[in-house]
């Protein structure tokens, strides 16, 4: 089968890269997800892998010097591979190789191989399609194991033996299922068994290289295809235990709770809906995960979690380190989102006081439109006049909070009156007095005492100052 290149809007750089190689005797192929992707008729991607069965970091090199001779070739003389930037592209060379694997390490020996070696070391038959560059056979596909079948089946399989290709290298499994969330794939079964069999396997791969993935799935369109493998699998047991912790329904004289870890699946394809950012959907996914520790049955009340979103908020930090994500800004925003998740629904009651909208608004700032976004998500009663009613609860509660907002502007708050100011009017130097006024003005203002105003805010320090035994100057 022939891939007309001819309308490729690269058909130029792979002319100079068939002249090259030719030129030096060396065979090339385009390999990879780029054919996958130019096959499925998807946005091809920006980073292009090519191999030759000779010396892929003299091929690049060879091909930059003809495109320009003051392009910078970047080469990993251990992996037998270089790259070079052109024109927003990733170009990537190498040799073609064959490797084998030690038990406990998924970094192969590798040893020089041909494009066929090359192509059965990769992990699916779909990312094993190549199309040749050579002069003499230029746009034919190589596809020995009929990937080509298998897009057309929507299915992933492995080119050898499932067991021993995730056993080789075990975040292939994690690769497996980012693929499945974000082509909307099945896993062939021989190799779904594969990895559950393999997936204790897992534990040799780095956390970093695991979350790459996995933020892959948590992006893809509805990320509970993923997410709901990873359970089947045993991965997410090993990965993310406090979610699998979520699942199950208990039942205590006749009273039972929801299964709260597929209702977090669901809160996660929902919120996916409406947002792309990657740390709302995290918040999403542990909107919850202080349940599973704080439940507990009451009798006369029936199944309570109280206190759940202040255990999950603490939680979040310990799942960020262990899984190492980022622990800076990222983090402290899931965590917020979380600790604030069950805030506004209790604000719905008409006797709701102002102090209590206002202490939301400063709580959560700027980030308000998104913790309203995730309580939407949280609904995922299928009864539809439910459903009506706890949208229009949010709603009155947006409304209310916006009346507040704009008679008393504390969102982002920032207090009227300085630390500098207060020293000024008291003539004394920094100290413990200082912060004691500020949180006072605060809580003042919250709670309605008096307005976000300077001078009324001056007023109250005066007389709070007095009492603390200050003389104002």
């Amino acid at each position: 089968m022939n891939i007309n290149l001819n309308q490729n809007k690269n058909l130029k750089l792979f002319k100079i890269i068939s002249e090259v190689a030719g030129k030096n005797n060396q065979t090339v192929f385009i390999v990879g997800g780029y054919v996958r992707d130019l096959l499925m008729k998807r946005k091809t991607p920006t980073d292009i892998d090519f191999v030759t069965e000779s010396n892929g970091i003299d091929l690049a090199k060879a091909v930059a010097h003809e495109i320009n001779p003051k392009l910078k070739v970047s080469v990993f003389k251990n992996y037998g591979t270089a790259m070079f930037k052109h024109e927003g592209l990733d170009l990537e060379f190498v040799g073609a190789r064959k490797e084998s694997y030690a038990e406990h390490s998924r970094k192969p020996s590798v040893e020089t191989g041909t494009l066929e070696d090359d192509q059965k070391r990769r992990d699916f038959t779909i990312n094993a399609l190549a199309i040749s560059l050579n002069k003499e056979n230029f746009g034919d596909l190589i596809d020995p194991f009929d990937g080509i079948n298998d897009i057309k089946k929507k299915i992933l399989r492995t080119p050898l033996e499932p067991s021993q290709t995730y056993s080789d290298d075990p975040l292939r499994m994690m690769r497996a299922i980012r693929f499945a969330s974000t082509l909307n794939f099945k896993i062939e079964e021989n190799s779904l068994k594969a990895i559950q069999q393999e997936a204790e396997r897992i534990r040799i791969v780095s956390l970093e290289r695991i979350m790459v993935e996995f933020n892959k799935i948590m992006l893809s369109e509805k990320p509970s295809l993923g997410l709901k493998l990873m359970e089947q699998t045993g991965l997410m047991q090993l990965i993310i235990p406090e979610l699998t912790a979520l699942k199950g329904i208990e039942e205590v004289e006749g009273q039972t709770h929801k299964d709260n870890f597929w209702h977090t699946l669901e809160v996660v394809d929902n919120i996916c809906q409406n947002t792309g950012n990657l740390w709302l959907r995290w918040a999403a996914l542990l909107h919850d995960i202080g349940k599973a520790p704080t439940k507990k049955f009451v009798d006369g009340t029936g199944w309570t979690f109280h206190g759940h979103e202040f255990l999950g908020s603490k939680m979040v930090k310990n799942i960020f380190y262990r899984l190492k994500l980022p622990l800076g800004a990222d983090m402290k925003y899931v965590q917020k989102l979380v600790k604030l998740s069950s805030r506004p629904i209790a604000l719905v009651d008409d006797g709701t006081s102002d102090s209590a909208l206002r202490r939301l608004l400063f709580d959560a700032g700027e980030d308000l439109e998104d913790l309203f976004i995730l309580n939407k998500a949280d609904i995922t009663t299928k009864n539809s006049s439910k459903q009506a009613k706890f949208k229009k609860n949010f709603e009155y509660v947006a409304l209310k909070i916006k009346e507040v907002e704009e008679k008393d502007q504390v969102r982002n708050f920032q207090p009227p009156i300085s630390g500098e100011e207060i020293m000024e009017m008291f003539n004394i130097q920094p100290g413990r007095e200082i912060g004691i006024l500020k949180e006072k003005v605060k809580e003042a203002i919250l709670e309605g005492e008096i307005g976000n105003d300077k001078e009324e805010a001056k007023s109250f320090v005066i007389r709070e100052g007095e009492l603390l035994g200050l003389i104002l100057q």
